[in-house]
């Protein structure tokens, strides 16, 4: 049972939405402008998840060519 099954909020600051879907800070990184704190461990709700994939959308892409 992980960190986000017990119900651990949300790491924008500002937000007490519990967390959906966590991620690395690395990759979390990829969107700047979102104010997320520069943590090992990123957790996000699902209205702050889905802003960071439309964030982050032609980045990834990019990223994913790279491998293809």
């Amino acid at each position: 049972m992980g960190r986000v099954d017990k119900g651990v909020s949300c790491s924008v600051s500002g937000c007490e939405n519990t967390a959906e879907r966590s991620m690395s800070g690395s990759k979390a990184a990829m969107a700047s402008d979102m104010g997320l704190s520069s943590a090992k461990r990123v957790y996000l709700c699902r209205e702050h998840y889905k802003e960071w994939k439309k964030a982050t959308k032609e980045d990834r892409e990019n990223e994913r060519a790279r491998w293809g």
